[in-house]
C-alpha cells in the first residue's frame, strides 16, 4: 500500500517544484548500440573540424554482401582493424563521430 502511495507523491511534488527553481528529473539514458558485421576495406584517419575543435576520426569502409557501408569513429581507431579482415563490431552512432565499443575478428 506504501509503494502505491509513492508514485502519486512523487508526481505531485514534481509537477510543484518547478516553481522553486532548478530542478532535474531523469534517469540514465543510453544511446543504442549498433552492429555491423563485414570485410575491412578501407581504413584512413583524418582531422575534421566539428563544433569548433579539430578531432581525428578514423574512417573505415566494409564490404558485406556486396554492398559497402562507411561509419567514422571518434579517435585514431586503426589499431583496431586490418584490411581485408572479417570482423563484427558494435557502436554507437553519434555526430560527429561514432563511438567503437567493440571489435571482434571473424572466422
Amino acid at each position: 500500500m506504501k509503494r502505491l502511495l509513492t508514485i502519486p507523491l512523487v508526481l505531485c511534488l514534481a509537477s510543484i517544484s518547478p516553481g522553486c527553481g532548478n530542478v532535474f528529473i531523469g534517469g540514465a539514458i543510453h544511446p543504442a548500440v549498433s552492429t555491423i558485421t563485414g570485410t575491412v576495406s578501407f581504413i584512413q584517419v583524418n582531422t575534421i573540424i566539428a563544433n569548433g575543435s579539430a578531432i581525428q576520426v578514423t574512417f573505415v569502409t566494409f564490404l558485406a554482401n556486396g554492398t559497402t557501408s562507411s561509419i567514422g569513429f571518434c579517435g585514431d581507431q586503426s589499431n583496431q582493424f586490418l584490411l581485408n579482415q572479417a570482423v563484427t563490431m558494435n557502436f554507437t552512432p553519434g555526430p560527429p563521430c561514432a563511438t567503437l565499443v567493440l571489435v571482434v575478428i571473424v572466422t
